[in-house]
């Protein structure tokens, strides 16, 4: 399955939650989607809550079914909890920390930020989104004028988002620190991972 280039409100509206930026439309319609949204109440099996859940945090993240199951496969290969190790993976994405840091408003908007060069790890140019960052890891924005208009203006659209306290960012030098590796308690996604771990476990 290709990653998702649709109508984001719809999908927002289908999950009853926010995992791509609200519109007026989400506001006016909070109903699910189609003919019989407003009076759908259909009671969900044990496995279409699963699958429910594993869509909405693979829209999240903005991942392809591939890439999603194959690093829910390397969580479940590591030693520690599935769920919790699986998140961690996830958010410690290169366009995630971006996102996370406030230099993208969105984590479409992140994911190319990264892909167009803008971004170093640890002085070197960095254009893979999917770049697994580790604690002593700082991200920079590129030098050039470009780059850094980008990101502040980003950084002037979500002044209102914390920072994650396992990310230490530099305002004026546009650049953010990896001090520790991510907890699921550092992480809250309104997605229930566990879910996630049994719909694979099947």
């Amino acid at each position: 399955m290709a990653r998702y280039t649709g109508p984001t409100t719809r999908i927002n509206r289908r999950f009853g939650m926010s995992i791509f930026p609200p519109s007026k439309a989400q506001d006016r319609k909070p109903h699910p989607p189609g003919q019989h949204g407003p009076r759908l109440r259909r009671k969900l099996s044990e496995y279409a809550l699963g699958l429910s859940e594993k869509q909405k945090l693979r829209y999240l993240y903005g991942l392809t079914e591939k890439q999603f199951r194959r690093t829910f496969e390397r969580a479940k290969s590591q030693r520690g909890v599935t769920g919790d190790i699986f998140v961690q993976l996830l958010e410690t994405r290169l366009d995630a920390v971006i996102y996370s840091c406030g230099f993208a408003k969105t984590r479409r908007q992140a994911r190319q930020f990264v892909g167009h060069g803008h971004v170093k790890v640890n002085g070197r140019k960095t254009d893979i989104p999917s770049f697994e960052v580790s604690p002593g890891d700082v991200i920079e924005v590129k030098e050039s004028s470009s780059s850094r208009q980008l990101a502040t203006r980003a950084l002037e659209d979500t002044r209102i988002r914390t920072v994650p306290n396992w990310i230490t960012r530099n305002d004026d030098a546009l650049t953010a620190t990896i001090s520790r590796a991510p907890t699921a308690d550092d992480v809250e996604t309104g997605v229930n991972v566990q879910l996630i771990v049994e719909f694979y476990s099947r």
